[in-house]
């Protein structure tokens, strides 16, 4: 689990109609590789890809592109492009069985994924396990949180109430970020950034 951090600053000057990454390749869906035994999330299975920011000391919440979804270190590269000094916060949800949270501080990068068992089926929960160096779990009944609990923890969401949202396997995974949104005092944004899926 990562030491906490000090409270972040956030860059400013930035407008935010220009957060939107609508420049990544959407032809990602395409470019499957042959030996990959993972199928990639189709539109239809991917709830939502957004993005946390701060500008002008103010929260944003942005829609991102959907193949993001698939990629760990794609979406890395994209939340790094978001104006923020202290960096930026990707949220993913998938089919409303799993989601992933990934933050991006600088060189450092916290990743937080609510149900292992994903990564045997789906790219961008094992590119979680990969990134913390794990092994894929081999039965269905091994469902854990894996990464950073206190990933949110500086800025109002607690590493045990973390770990009671994510562990709520009942739940749909996006009513889950819902909940993570409710915490961080972000709903209304959040429901205005993922109204179209």
């Amino acid at each position: 689990m990562a030491d906490s951090e000090e409270d972040i600053e956030y860059d400013d000057g930035f407008d935010a109609d220009d957060i939107v990454i609508d420049d990544y390749d959407d032809d990602a869906f395409d470019d499957k590789d042959d030996t990959d035994d993972y199928d990639d999330a189709t539109e239809d299975e991917i709830d939502f890809v957004v993005a946390i920011y701060r500008e002008d000391g103010e929260p944003q919440v942005s829609e991102m592109a959907l193949p993001l979804a698939n990629d760990l270190d794609e979406l890395i590269v994209q939340l790094r492009r978001l104006p923020a000094d202290a960096g930026a916060c990707g949220f993913v949800s998938i089919s409303g069985e799993f989601f992933v949270v990934v933050r991006v501080r600088g060189k450092v990068v916290q990743v937080l994924l609510n149900d292992s068992v994903a990564a045997s089926e789906w790219p961008i929960a094992r590119d979680v396990v990969d990134f913390l160096s794990m092994d894929v779990p081999e039965d269905d009944d091994d469902s854990e949180i894996v990464g950073d609990l206190d990933i949110l923890a500086d800025q109002g969401v607690s590493d045990l109430d973390m770990e009671a949202i994510a562990g709520d396997y009942d739940e749909d995974s996006g009513d889950l970020v819902h909940q993570i949104f409710d915490q961080l005092k972000l709903a209304t944004q959040f429901e205005a950034a993922t109204r179209d899926r």
